[in-house]
């Protein structure tokens, strides 16, 4: 069974995501749940409570979108579906996680998505007030690889955006109302530097020379704003590669060891150089698999030591968030 199975491939059996039990379950008229009113349109196979009483209830996921294309433009709804799918994997860490998820509905700068077509108007993939606005326009392979490419970047994809997006929006919640401000600072930079003046430079003259040395991205350089989600985005990344690997009980001869079969409980537990043990091997392999069909690395990321301590940094306020204390070897 995959996570977006609405059906099981070798019996039959109707198959839906449980938000509570976090996991896909057997989904039949004995269930105490119903199937999300966007099955159709977004392509969703999460459930919601037969408890209910509107018709039309949405799914958790679901009801983070604010805005999606009309239902007479077709292509834009295409394109609203593959968003929806990844976005469901966003939202499906957040719980995992523990991280509040509190609706742009349920209160004011809360959490929501803007899902837009660029045909014929412009669209700003970005944050703002707890709102993150997508172009539709990067679920089209073609145009997503040309901007890449034009942009000079190694990784760029659907779920990487929504990720760095949804790191901003966090950065409101597990960073600027706290005491770690100062910590942030320390490590980041100042993020009350003139944002607009750094988007310039950035776009004038590229990232620094030796980038490499402190930024997990190009554009992690911008600004302090910007290194944040790059890196809050890739501490999902992690998690997310690293949980799937996984399930499936993949092992790699060189960590001589097998990534856990529960890997959320032993990464939350585990310093972030722990995760990193599993981590690096697995990138190492999934690259060597990649060269062998002659494609490019599926890992394009040198992780140097002053990006772990930032990683390691997301990893323990997460988890302090939520409840959990963990250890960090980082210098």
């Amino acid at each position: 069974m995959f996570f977006e199975n609405t059906t099981c491939l070798r019996c039959g059996t109707g198959l839906g995501f449980d938000t509570d039990q976090l996991t896909l379950v057997r989904f039949d008229n004995t269930t105490d749940a119903r199937r999300c009113a966007n099955q159709a349109i977004a392509v969703c196979n999460w459930l919601v409570p037969a408890t209910d009483p509107d018709p039309d209830a949405l799914c958790v996921s679901c009801r983070l979108t604010r805005t999606r294309p009309s239902d007479s433009d077709k292509t834009a709804l295409a394109a609203f579906a593959d968003a929806e799918s990844a976005k469901r994997r966003v939202v499906f860490q957040l719980l995992d996680l523990g991280l509040p998820l509190e609706s742009w509905e349920d209160r004011s700068r809360g959490l929501g998505y803007d899902l837009l077509s660029s045909n014929g108007v412009q669209v700003v993939t970005g944050h703002e007030d707890g709102i993150v606005t997508i172009d539709l326009a990067e679920s089209d392979d073609p145009h997503r690889e040309q901007v890449r490419l034009d942009m000079g970047e190694p990784y760029r994809t659907m779920l990487g955006h929504l990720r760095h997006e949804t790191g901003h929006y966090y950065w409101t919640v597990l960073v600027e109302p706290t005491e770690r401000l100062g910590d942030f600072r320390a490590l980041f930079g100042d993020e009350r530097a003139d944002y607009a003046e750094a988007v310039s430079r950035h776009y004038d003259q590229g990232a620094p020379p030796g980038w490499r040395s402190g930024h997990v991205s190009a554009y992690a350089t911008m600004h302090p704003w910007e290194d944040w989600a790059e890196t809050f985005a890739h501490y999902l990344h992690i998690r997310d590669t690293l949980q799937t690997a996984a399930a499936f009980g993949m092992r790699i001869d060189t960590a001589e060891q097998v990534l856990s079969a529960d890997p959320a409980v032993d990464v939350d537990r585990e310093p972030f150089e722990s995760i990193l043990d599993d981590w690096l091997p697995l990138t190492y392999a999934l690259n060597a698999v990649n060269r062998s069909m002659g494609r490019d690395d599926l890992y394009p990321f040198v992780l140097s030591p002053a990006v772990v301590r930032k990683l390691a940094w997301v990893h323990q306020l997460t988890l302090s968030h939520v409840g959990h204390t963990p250890t960090s070897r980082a210098a």
